[in-house]
């Protein structure tokens, strides 16, 4: 099997009424998409993670004029020769950022084609499925006007339980004063209902307010604390964890494993959080994995991305050991972004959606899901 082609899609979607999280407004949503063909008749399907104020034409350009030609011609299922191709190819430019997000979008593609090929999802490549279903967790809580929400807030906790969720993560990182407030209200709201929360503050703080923050949420008994300082600070991180009592979750900023390796090394996260669609694909999840599970780290994929990037986390998380083993040992969950997303929403012709508070992994091959390329017309930009 040989690739034949690789097509780009940026997608982008202006929204009725934009949102803050603590870096800045979002005024549309947006994804780059990759299409991979192949001589067999076989397409794969990735995408790279657009941050939240990332424009997605950057990885888009590095995928059609750096990654295209050293994928063409190749055996799709040959992942791992083809992700360090791609990686030495752009070593002296690439390393981090979009770079990386554009060989994960690449890679998550070949392990769609990989699947197809073999006729199993992916989770079966990765060794199979400890779990064939996942608990989702609401992630939301973005601002409209930026502070004063604590109502408003509270408000919409209530919504995800009515919607089935048991587990939220809280946007934070709007003035310490203003998260605890909005903490404050939304825990007096879902008191008695079994709801778990986590927060997230887009590292919003220098160490100081991170750790002013971190003490007064205590009482919340928080899953994690999620960027609490810069990507940077790993001495940061690994503060957090010493003088805090909840755990320490981050990595959606940090790429392939020599990024991870120093992060581990630092001590810096309880919760390991790569994004498939940014730190590598899944070939630099394998390795991010490995290494966790050897320094004793959990593992929990952020995603913000469309459906395929939804689809490619399920199927890294049905395939993802615990790093404590016990009877009852806490499972991974799935991130599931309940802001306005139309990539995610309408994407693929049997949207991911929760059911009775759970998620299936599809089983189909590859990542499971066909993709609907009207709504890749409508929203191509």
């Amino acid at each position: 099997m040989k690739i034949t082609a690789v097509h780009t899609h940026v997608l982008k979607s202006p929204l009725a009424e934009p949102f803050a999280f603590s870096q800045g407004w979002v005024r549309q949503r947006c994804a780059t998409l990759v299409e991979v063909h192949t001589d067999e008749g076989l397409i794969g399907w990735g995408e790279a993670f657009a941050q939240g104020l990332e424009p997605p034409e950057i990885a888009a350009a590095a995928i059609e004029h750096a990654l295209k030609p050293l994928v063409l011609g190749a055996d799709p299922r040959d992942t791992e020769v083809l992700w360090h191709r791609m990686y030495h190819a752009t070593r002296d430019y690439g390393r981090k950022g979009s770079v990386v997000s554009a060989i994960s979008a690449v890679d998550i593609a070949l392990w769609d084609l990989a699947g197809k090929a073999h006729g199993v999802p992916v989770h079966r490549l990765l060794g199979g499925a400890f779990r064939t279903r996942v608990e989702p967790y609401a992630t939301g809580f973005y601002r409209i006007q930026g502070q004063g929400e604590a109502a408003r807030l509270a408000d919409e906790a209530l919504r995800h339980h009515e919607a089935g969720f048991r587990l939220m993560k809280v946007k934070l990182g709007f003035g310490v004063d203003d998260d605890i407030a909005c903490m404050q209200a939304i825990g007096r709201a879902i008191a008695g209902r079994g709801i778990t929360l986590m927060v997230d503050t887009n590292h919003a703080y220098g160490r100081a307010e991170a750790l002013r923050l971190g003490r007064a949420l205590a009482e919340h008994d928080l899953r994690w604390y999620e960027e609490p300082v810069v990507p940077e600070d790993l001495a940061g991180y690994a503060e957090m964890r010493a003088r805090l009592t909840m755990p320490i979750a981050g990595g959606e900023n940090e790429h392939t494993l020599y990024g991870w390796r120093d992060l581990f090394a630092a001590g810096a996260v309880d919760v390991a959080q790569p994004d498939l669609g940014s730190c590598g694909g899944i070939t630099a999840a394998r390795h991010i994995v490995a290494m966790a599970q050897a320094h004793g780290v959990a593992v929990n994929p952020h995603v913000w991305g469309s459906a395929i990037a939804q689809a490619a986390s399920l199927q890294l998380i049905a395939a993802l050991p615990v790093p404590h083993h016990s009877l009852f040992a806490q499972q991974p969950v799935l991130e599931y972004d309940r802001s306005s997303h139309p990539f995610r929403q309408h994407l693929i012709t049997r949207p991911i959606e929760q059911h009775g508070g759970w998620v299936d992994v599809p089983d189909g091959p590859g990542l499971g899901v066909e993709v609907d390329r009207s709504v890749i017309e409508r929203w191509r930009s």
